[in-house]
């Protein structure tokens, strides 16, 4: 059955039917009475017995006249599905609202009372009862609090408040799990240490949005944030920058008045503050203040140029689904018994430990029930998920919002662990280890951001967004120098890399690449200010069929890599044309030579034999944008780096026939593959002139 969508503008056009906006808000404080209180956020369990902030549940209500909806934002490292629930029952008996138009978050602060057990700390039995209470006191006093109000919207770059924490080893730094195997290829904060990795394993998300409600006069009511960083970590019992970012707003905007500032968590699962990229002795090294105020500073900008309209209309969806937990097999499950029974009564003390007992407690439950939310305030629209999720997936998301105005809360409606991306799972790490923080099924991750996108289209009745990068001049002079296939390389996800050129020549990705990094020449790929995207390939390879290049032909690529020059005999192979799984007579290789050789340098050979090799002149350094064009001319070969001339040789094909099969970022045979990112590849089905090779120049 084809599905009626409504346009959203006759959703808006129709708004003297409906009652006048209304919105009301409101700060309770969720302190604990009592001390000390079990705290989690760690990897053991812990008591903290000394108050540094107060912690404080932040509300909005707002109603079109029909539809009445509630936003909570409570200072907790994470609150369960099932505690959250019976909070939303008790606010419904209380003021109407509906428990499925109730949205309530956690801001993820690793310094708040614990009322949701993960890994080594149990939830605080004499805490959970008394913050079900006060967030629905919150709810209460938000509702009580509303008045006609309008509403705006705003976003701006705070890329240098966010950076990816989660990076790749490289191939020979691989690490041991909890269970004793080698199966760490990515982890948090691997990129402390350089030599250990090959580069981020994602993009961050710089969005810092901002939703403001207003009255009707213009008086300050409320401004709910949003950002993607993970916490940045406080002592004692504290509301994290989370908490000083709201009260902050409030300072800086309605000083006297009882305006209420709301910081609710973005996707933040492979994020946290710390660059990595930047050396350490040149690294900024602020206080929390320092930072939390250069992120106001930035808000205050952009809440100075928000412009409010009254919604004629609001809606809400909720999804409920059903995900199985990655549960141990037996072998695992023995081990787990094994070392729990060892334990006794007392706590785990060990990493070992804590994961045993997590394997039989996601045994016992082999499922769970999760929520995912979407809402609309006039044309802003708010999804949500219910775990930590990556930084790409609320990219996703907002990509194919209805809604270009969107924000992306997690942690919200329960706190159902990390949600790597499919591909992530195959490089272990802490973010997949099985456990309730982590053990949500492989595919938990397009499930629930395919539901979020979906609620969004449901409550603006539009179809998700087709999602594309926009073509710059860089993009363009490819394109006019008609290439046989173009692949921009900008997916979120494979296996299919999309060809951009009208040909119709989709390459495929090999298993194991980090998608949507960031990518060569943002200024000139792209239009509109976007940001150039190129996946990292993580020993993979991208692999087409192209049986019409003869012995005359072009390839143009941009490369990044990853490895040092010396971390093995062969840096990585760049382009490879032969039979897959094999060195034919008839292939052709360019790579990077390692230590083994040619060190840095581009290398070069046809046939079977490395040892008969080309090598260019120019050491290639780690971790920078290079652009390559390999040039067939017949028997002659050439290669460009950079515009310039690197090596020209006589290099005759074996085969009347050269293979069909192309592979990028990896050699047929599949010898040292790429380990870094490439971008922008484009295959010539004849031999560039030196003149077009300058026109692929980019500024």
């Amino acid at each position: 059955m084809t599905r009626l969508l409504l346009p959203l503008a006759a959703l808006l056009l129709a708004g003297p039917l409906h009652a006048e906006f209304k919105a009301g808000a409101a700060v309770i404080d969720i302190t604990p009475p009592k001390l000390p209180v079990l705290v989690n956020g760690g990897m053991l369990s812990r008591y903290v017995d000394k108050i540094n902030t107060r912690v404080n549940a932040r509300a909005i209500v707002a109603s079109d006249g029909k539809t009445e909806i509630a936003i909570v934002v409570a200072d907790s490292c994470m609150m369960s599905r099932e505690v959250l629930d019976d909070a939303k029952k008790m606010a419904a008996a209380k003021t109407g609202i509906p428990a499925e138009r109730m949205l309530i978050s956690a801001t993820h602060a690793h310094s708040a009372p614990a009322s949701m057990g993960c890994l080594g700390t149990e939830a605080d039995p004499s805490y959970t009862p008394f913050l079900k209470e006060k967030l629905v006191e919150a709810i209460a006093a938000a509702q009580a609090a509303m008045v006609p109000a309008r509403i705006g919207f705003a976003k701006a770059n705070a890329a240098e408040f966010t950076a990816l924490r989660q990076w790749i080893r490289r191939p020979d730094r691989v690490v041991e799990d909890p269970f004793g195997n080698k199966s760490v290829r990515a982890n948090m904060h691997a990129g402390s240490n350089w030599d250990n990795v090959t580069g981020e394993s994602g993009p961050e998300d710089p969005d810092l949005s901002l939703i403001s409600i207003q009255t009707k006069e213009g008086k300050p009511l409320a401004v709910l944030a949003n950002f993607s960083m993970h916490y940045f970590g406080d002592k004692d019992i504290s509301a994290d920058y989370f908490g000083l970012f709201s009260d902050g707003l409030k300072q800086r905007i309605d000083p006297q008045g009882k305006m209420v500032g709301i910081m609710s968590h973005g996707c933040s699962g492979d994020i946290y503050r710390v660059d990595y990229t930047v050396p350490e002795k040149d690294r900024p090294k602020p206080t929390i203040d320092e930072y939390t105020n250069g992120l106001l500073d930035i808000a205050m900008k952009a809440y100075d140029g928000i412009k409010y309209e009254e919604p004629a209309s609001i809606a809400m969806t909720e999804t409920r689904m059903t995900l199985q937990y990655r549960t141990p097999d037996k072998q695992r499950l023995e081990w787990a018994q094994r070392v729990v029974a060892e334990m006794g009564d007392r706590l785990a003390k060990t990493q070992t430990e804590v994961y045993a007992r997590e394997q039989i407690l996601l045994h016992e439950r082999q499922q769970t029930e999760i929520v995912v939310q979407a809402l609309r305030l006039g044309d802003i629209g708010i999804a949500t998920t219910p775990n930590e999720t990556y930084a790409i997936t609320g990219l996703k998301i907002k990509a194919a919002s209805p809604l270009p105005r969107t924000m992306v809360i997690e942690l919200a409606n329960g706190g159902d662990g990390y949600i790597p991306p499919p591909e992530m799972h195959a490089w272990g790490g802490y973010n997949t280890w099985a456990a309730r923080s982590a053990g949500l099924e492989v595919n938990a991750e397009p499930k629930i951001a395919g539901a979020a996108i979906a609620a969004l289209e449901k409550v603006t009745g539009q179809q998700r967004r087709l999602w594309r990068l926009p073509a710059g001049k860089a993009t363009q002079a490819v394109l006019a120098l008609k290439p046989a296939a173009y692949w921009r390389l900008n997916e979120f996800t494979g296996p299919v890399a999309a060809d951009a050129s009208p040909h119709g020549k989709d390459a495929v990705y090999e298993r194991d690449v980090a998608y949507y990094l960031e990518g060569p020449k943002s200024a000139g790929f792209c239009a509109e200010g976007a940001t150039n995207r190129a996946p990292h390939l993580v020993g993979a390879r991208i692999r087409s069929h192209l049986a019409e290049l003869g012995s005359r032909y072009s390839v143009s690529l941009w490369f990044w890599n990853g490895m040092p020059n010396e971390g093995r005999d062969t840096s990585g192979w760049l382009f490879s044309r032969g039979d897959d799984h094999g060195l034919g007579v008839s292939g052709e290789h360019l790579g990077i030579g390692g230590k083994s050789g040619s060190t840095g340098r581009l290398i070069y050979f046809t046939g079977t034999d490395p040892k008969n090799l080309t090598a260019g002149k120019t050491e290639i350094p780690r971790w920078q944008w290079q652009h390559l064009v390999l040039v067939r001319d017949g028997g002659k070969v050439r290669a460009y780096l950079n515009g310039a001339l690197e090596f020209e040789t006589e290099a005759h094909l074996a085969s009347t026939q050269p293979a069909a099969d192309c592979f990028f970022g990896g050699r047929s045979d599949s010898d040292s593959n790429w380990e870094g990112r490439l971008d922008e590849i484009a295959v010539f089905d004849r031999a560039l002139t030196a003149e077009e090779i300058g026109k692929l120049k980019v500024p």
